[in-house]
């Protein structure tokens, strides 16, 4: 995909990237809000959760799907309408949360719900730090990534070895790299955000939301391994 400049002027650039990132914050409090709501009702449903809960094939199947929607958006964006790319969004959205209500099985309302606010609070805080800072965050973006890739792969190998101190190395070590991605895909988001055509940025925007939702669902993930308490 070429990307070019809209605007030399950095007053009309500034407006360029402000729009654009509100429009990105608000497809991602869209998904939230869905996942979330998704989460919660079905945890309240006993005949879907009893399902998904002894039948591991819908729930890995589940999985790859949500898996396959962020391949297939990610990479065929550009070729989509706006239509079908928020439509994949939204589905995957509300996909996650079907997912997601097992956590309610595993941890407590009350944990969840603190866990929430202190990844919103962090997620706020490094995307303003990724938004306003001078620093070119390329190397930390790239650094983060690598390290993804690696917990990645050490979270495969733990599914055999069950060592507890892996799980808090792997545990520790995403809370760090989703915390860089946020920052480095908020600035990233920047310069995506110079381009031609507002069916263009529409798209982006529903990209870029994406993103920084997976940022923040990951980095809930590793944060409620810390601050999650289990049912009893």
């Amino acid at each position: 995909m070429e990307y070019r400049q809209v605007d030399s002027y950095p007053e009309r650039q500034g407006q360029t990237v402000s729009a654009l990132i509100r429009k990105v914050y608000g497809w991602m409090s869209i998904a939230l809000l869905i996942t979330g709501a998704t989460a919660a009702l079905v945890a309240n449903n006993h005949t879907v959760i009893n399902y998904l809960m002894t039948n591991s094939w819908a729930f890995w199947g589940l999985f790859i799907v949500q898996l396959g929607m962020v391949i297939f958006l990610s990479a065929r964006v550009e070729k989509m309408s706006v239509t079908t790319a928020s439509t994949v969004f939204i589905l995957y959205s509300f996909i996650t949360g079907v997912t997601f209500s097992m956590l309610f099985m595993v941890y407590t309302a009350e944990s969840i719900a603190s866990t929430f606010f202190i990844t919103a609070s962090v997620f706020a805080i490094m995307s303003i730090f990724g938004f306003v800072t001078k620093k070119d965050l390329t190397s930390l973006g790239s650094l983060s990534f690598m390290a993804l890739i690696g917990i990645i792969i050490a979270s495969v190998v733990n599914i055999f070895l069950h060592s507890t101190m892996l799980y808090w190395i792997i545990t520790y070590v995403g809370v760090l790299v989703f915390v860089g991605l946020i920052a480095y895909d908020t600035q990233k988001l920047k310069t995506l955000a110079l381009v031609q055509g507002e069916e263009m940025k529409s798209k982006l925007a529903i990209l870029g939301a994406l993103t920084l939702y997976l940022d923040f669902i990951n980095l809930f993930l590793m944060l409620l391994r810390i601050f999650g308490r289990r049912n009893n």
